[in-house]
């Protein structure tokens, strides 16, 4: 058993629930009858005593299924522990010579008292310790009704921290949205046999609390592959032992950035970016503003300013690592198509999203790219992604943000990074990837001009690295820096925050 998130270093794979019921029916062909159960029941019992060492009392949460069997084999354990247990079992009999069936037996025969139905009064239960979920698990394909729905309702509203089984009932497991108002917001969540990619993304990281896997001993077989992975903080570490900075380094050698944004009102943007590029490692950065005044940046004087004449001189620019849009408006409109038509290296964020959502013909230009061998890193947010896809809402994205990034990066052929809780990256024919560090300190304005302005300037120094490689280790980075910061992370903070990194 290993503890994931809030941090994992290493990363995992992903399966969503099709493919882990195809990896749960093949460890039951390779063991003994309800031995696989068994040991998911000891499973959740041995976390429940790790985790709650001076614990004496739980209330038990069972439903229909072989999630809810997990609770009662676990049930089991924990009263031969010497532990007080509220049982209730919710659903119809499980079905016979079932796993259920089995487990239900056997916490029968050990003499436990299990009740038919959802606590109702539990104004009494102040000695209660904990609540294990065992309602639906991967049963969770429609909003939770009936008595599944009130007994969810009332854990949720008892002080004692919930332990939920598998995923938390109401969360769905591949897409991590939850199926109605009433969705458990567990304390602890322990994923079994595979790490469930709705676990990680969406309101996933909302409703798990800390995430623990047992893969119960059978790891899945080569033929039920991934569908995503779980990007741990080892791509860090990778990135920088792949590209180190050489005795005889120079400026030149580390690549040029040009960040094209910042119209008048909306410099900060640009600035932001500029400088998470210069950070990153760029060689040299420019500034290049739509009506630039030609004063310095504000405390960097580093950044190098970009005269507008210079992007008709397409040989003087299109080898460097172009970062498109941060704060641009519309005033980036006149070089976009220049942009699109010559950068070998493009990071397309914010602005430059949204014109070309609004402009057939930019749309077209930016799916051609691929074909032309060159190169392209889209960063959007949830409502920019609804407009490149033709959405109407946010929802229609967020829903299934896998799907949301995959069709995006189909679309356009390029790598996109889904922004949020869980970021998504995307690229043509290879497996998603989603992020594993980040947190709410990230939800303020500017964070997203600084992924972008870092992504930029660790592509330039390594322009033979995929968009896709260069976007994995931008987000884990980008996360990264908010691990031991409380509250809301101020923009420019980060930049540095993020600089601290690059000694680890």
């Amino acid at each position: 058993m290993r503890a994931l998130l809030p941090t994992t270093h290493h990363s995992w794979p992903l399966h969503d629930a099709a493919s882990s019921r195809a990896v749960e029916q093949a460890a039951l062909l390779q063991q003994a009858p309800h031995q696989l159960i068994e040991r998911a029941g000891w499973a959740v019992a041995r976390l429940a005593l790790a985790l709650y060492p001076h614990a004496r009392s739980a209330v038990v949460l069972a439903g229909p299924g072989n999630n809810g069997g997990d609770a009662l084999i676990a049930a089991r354990w924990l009263a031969a522990r010497g532990w007080h247990l509220h049982i209730h079992r919710i659903g119809p009999p499980p079905r016979e010579g079932s796993d259920a069936a089995h487990a239900l037996r056997a916490a029968q025969a050990a003499g436990l008292t299990i009740q038919q139905g959802p606590p109702s009064d539990t104004s009494a239960w102040t000695e209660v310790d904990l609540w294990i979920d065992g309602l639906l698990g991967l049963g969770a394909n429609r909003a939770p009704e009936g008595d599944i729905a009130a007994a969810i309702r009332t854990a949720n509203a008892h002080h004692a921290p919930v332990l939920a089984i598998d995923v938390p009932s109401g969360l769905q497991p591949d897409t991590g949205q939850t199926s109605g108002a009433d969705t458990i917001v567990a304390a602890h969540t322990l994923s079994l046999l595979t790490l469930k990619p709705g676990l990680v993304t969406g309101e996933g990281r909302a409703h798990t609390g800390r995430i623990w896997f047992d893969d119960l001993d059978t790891p899945p077989a080569p033929q039920h592959p991934p569908g995503a992975q779980l990007l741990g903080l080892e791509v860090l570490a990778g990135w920088q032992q792949a590209h180190p900075r050489g005795a005889t380094s120079h400026k030149g050698r580390q690549g040029d950035v040009v960040v094209l944004g910042g119209a008048p009102g909306m410099r900060g943007a640009a600035w932001l970016a500029a400088t998470a590029a210069l950070t990153a490692g760029a060689g040299r950065v420019y500034a290049a503003l739509p009506e630039d005044d030609g004063l310095p940046w504000p405390a960097r004087p580093e950044l190098m300013h970009w005269p507008a004449e210079r992007w008709s001189q397409a040989h003087a620019w299109r080898d460097a690592v172009v970062v498109c849009g941060c704060g641009g408006g519309t005033a980036i409109l006149p070089w976009l198509d220049a942009v699109l038509h010559e950068a070998r290296h493009l990071v397309l964020d914010a602005d430059g999203l949204n014109l070309v959502a609004d402009d057939a013909g930019l749309a077209r230009r930016l799916t051609a790219r691929h074909s032309h061998g060159l190169h392209t890193l889209m960063t959007p947010h949830p409502l920019e992604a609804a407009r490149l896809l033709g959405l109407g809402s946010t929802g229609a994205v967020q829903c299934d943000r896998l799907a949301a990034a995959k069709a995006l990066a189909e679309r356009f052929q390029c790598t996109v990074v889904l922004k949020g809780s869980g970021s998504v990256i995307a690229s043509p024919d290879h497996r998603p990837d989603i992020n594993s560090t980040g947190s709410a300190a990230l939800a303020t304005a500017g964070t997203g001009d600084v992924l972008a302005g870092w992504a930029g300037g660790l592509w330039a120094q390594a322009l033979q690295a995929s968009a896709h490689e260069v976007a994995c280790t931008a987000v884990v980075w980008h996360g990264a820096a908010t691990r031991s910061h409380q509250g809301p992370l101020r923009a420019a903070d980060l930049i540095e925050a993020m600089a601290r990194l690059h000694a680890h």
